[in-house]
């Protein structure tokens, strides 16, 4: 039994939020929705909650149609991304007010309601009120106020965006292992592929209102479906040309180690690099090699992110950003070379479909893309 959407569409004042949206997310499982601001996570969601009605489509629990069902009788809970609770209340009246809503019995209550708050590890501040409690605490109530109904449907809405990293990183391994003792069925947004890798599980790629790709989320960054589906998993995006069955050279930049590859020789391509593979050293005799120049060197903790820019043919100028491990500097330096070692490009047709995806891992794209 699951939860499915069938041809789903959502349009409101004449915009597509949602179209065509055909999913079904699994008890046990922790189901993520990776996409970027605006991707349609939330509308998805507030459907699946009842708070929106779709303008077409199903949405189907355990085999029984519920699109029309209104929101109150649906067994559903919802985190935001927001510290979401009643000031007025204690964190204790705040994780019981559900269970008071349905009539549960107050020894009941009590019982649900301080085994959640120790899940949570938020036991020692049950009689304080949300405001006397620190950004992480007050989350990890909202939390346990989701929590706590044992409700059918669990759905978070990028809950942790609004804290620091560190806290991040606890709460979202905290929050998997909860979860996978529930029978509930888990959705978790995101726009970050970091977070989507780290929490596995099932991911959805959202894009514009639609479904790109669906799987485990590490299949997805080492065969994405296209392009938007490759830049999900690559901040900054995949450095990119636009090439022709004819591979002609323009200046600064040496294209002669694809010329015998038969798959650009096809036709108009574009090629793709993840910013971490472009090294400043040529790794074998086949790198691909382009003369930029140095824009900006931007030093990040122990990393550096290079920008980089050339002229390509008829697109003009072209920026690229390098990742490079380690601090850089280029202060008196203003060209470089740019090595790309073949085997570590993608291959898209001019509609950004994947047709190839690099050798890094040893597993055939037949069957995938």
């Amino acid at each position: 039994m699951a939860l499915q959407l069938f041809d789903l569409d959502l349009r409101i004042d004449q915009v597509d939020y949602l179209a065509k949206i055909n999913l079904e997310f699994t008890p046990g499982a922790f189901n993520v929705l990776l996409g970027r601001t605006l991707a349609g996570k939330t509308s998805l969601m507030r459907v699946i909650a009842g708070l929106e009605q779709p303008s077409n489509g199903k949405v189907m629990l355990h085999g029984k149609d519920i699109t029309a069902l209104p929101v109150q009788k649906r067994n559903v809970s919802m985190v935001y991304q927001q510290f979401i609770n009643y000031p007025h209340m204690t964190v204790w009246e705040n994780i019981a007010s559900p269970l008071k809503l349905n009539r549960v019995k107050p020894d009941e209550i009590k019982r649900r309601v301080e085994q959640t708050a120790e899940l949570l590890q938020i036991s020692p501040y049950l009689q304080r009120l949300p405001l006397e409690l620190s950004g992480g605490q007050q989350q990890r109530c909202a939390m346990a106020r989701a929590l706590v109904k044992d409700a059918q449907i669990i759905l978070f809405d990028e809950p942790l965006v609004n804290l620091d990293y560190k806290l991040r990183e606890s709460l979202r391994i905290e929050l998997k292992q909860i979860t996978q003792q529930r029978d509930s069925i888990v959705i978790y947004s995101t726009t970050e592929a970091h977070e989507a890798l780290a929490l596995g599980g099932q991911t959805t790629l959202l894009h514009e209102g639609k479904v790109l790709q669906s799987g485990p989320a590490l299949e997805q960054f080492h065969y994405p479906v296209d392009l938007n589906a490759a830049d999900l998993y690559h901040e900054p995006p995949l450095n990119r040309l636009a090439v022709g069955k004819a591979l002609v050279c323009a200046e600064h930049i040496n294209l002669s180690g694809l010329a015998g590859d038969k798959l650009l020789a096809n036709g108009d391509s574009i090629i793709a690099v993840r910013p971490d593979q472009v090294s400043l050293h040529p790794l074998d005799k086949e790198s691909m090699q382009i003369e930029a120049d140095i824009d900006l060197a931007e030093i990040s903790a122990s990393e550096t992110y290079l920008h980089v820019s050339f002229d390509y043919r008829e697109f003009g100028r072209l920026n690229w950003v390098l990742h490079l491990n380690g601090i850089h500097t280029f202060s008196n330096q203003k060209k470089l070379s740019l090595f790309v070692p073949i085997s570590k490009l993608f291959v898209f047709d001019p509609q950004g479909k994947a047709l190839r995806v690099p050798s890094q891992v040893n597993h055939d794209i037949e069957g995938v893309v």
